[in-house]
């Protein structure tokens, strides 16, 4: 995993969250009871060990009882930002985008439910050998060099995730996305049918939001939710982490917004059948 780019962030929170504890006259057991969290996790919260959650800090500051509230508002702004993690591109390439899908693997291995957001790609676990040797090929200036053999390999290994059927997944993609030509015609037919099986599956639900649909709302940025943990968003340079259970809260409410307007089932497969129609018509 690429080194996080808000370590001093995390250091200053935890400085300030063990100061305030000291300033209130309690020892870390003392505030353990209080809040009903072990003095263990306390102890590495106010080390820097571990991140502590927003709703975590929220905990710390009501069991402190003495902190002011423009005190307690300023805390709160610090774990908001350390809650927010941004890795480039190119940290990514330096450690190896292998690495990058094994990160991605032990996340989805964690969670019971995971959510794709994709108004412009597939997921990598949707995708076939070929279509990921395309999409992980850089084309554009100063996207970095990256062992694209070990990437693909990876990223074909992370799929094997889809085989829990305890864990379930949801991937919701706009028409836009399907007909996005990010291969050869060939690789793109593939590509689609490969989908419309993986759609088959009982612990998948593949939508598409038509581009005939009603929306409200533009479909910004590839994201991906771990259950309510954590949300993962891609942009052209890199990837951010939000772990602020609001952030969280609004990117499941921006999924379940698109997928009530997206079509699943027989529908979405008809979709992707169409237009891997179109692209065996198309001479490349």
């Amino acid at each position: 995993m690429p080194e996080p780019e808000n370590r001093q962030d995390r250091r200053n929170l935890a400085e300030t969250l063990r100061d305030l504890r000291k300033a209130a006259g309690l020892s870390g057991e003392r505030l353990a009871a209080r809040i009903a969290m072990s003095q263990s996790k306390i102890s590495r919260i106010e080390s820097g060990r571990i991140l502590p959650s927003v709703a975590d800090v929220e905990r710390m500051l009501r069991g402190l009882e003495s902190v002011s509230p423009p005190v307690a508002e300023h805390v709160l702004s610090l774990a908001r930002v350390a809650n927010v993690e941004h890795a480039s591109w190119r940290s990514v390439a330096r450690s190896g985008m292998w690495r990058k899908q094994a990160e991605i693997k032990a996340l989805t291995e964690s969670s019971a439910e995971v959510r794709h957001f994709l108004p412009i790609v597939s997921s990598g676990l949707l995708q076939t050998p070929e279509y990921a040797r395309y999409a992980l090929t850089p084309v554009i200036e100063g996207n970095p060099a990256r062992d694209i053999d070990r990437a693909v390999r990876a990223r074909l290994d992370s799929q094997d995730t889809l085989n829990d059927e305890t864990r379930q997944f949801y991937f919701l993609l706009t028409e836009q996305a399907v007909r996005l030509k990010r291969a050869p015609s060939q690789a793109m037919v593939g590509q689609l049918r490969h989908m419309a099986e993986v759609a088959e599956r009982q612990n998948v639900e593949l939508s598409i939001l038509p581009g005939s649909a009603m929306v409200g709302a533009s479909p910004l940025n590839v994201f991906v939710a771990y259950d309510d943990r954590l949300v993962v968003v891609e942009l052209f340079s890199g990837e951010i982490t939000l772990r602020d259970y609001r952030d969280v809260s609004y990117h499941l409410n921006v999924f379940k917004y698109f997928r009530g307007r997206a079509v699943t089932g027989d529908d979405a497969r008809d979709i992707l059948e169409s237009v891997a129609r179109d692209f065996m018509r198309v001479r490349d």
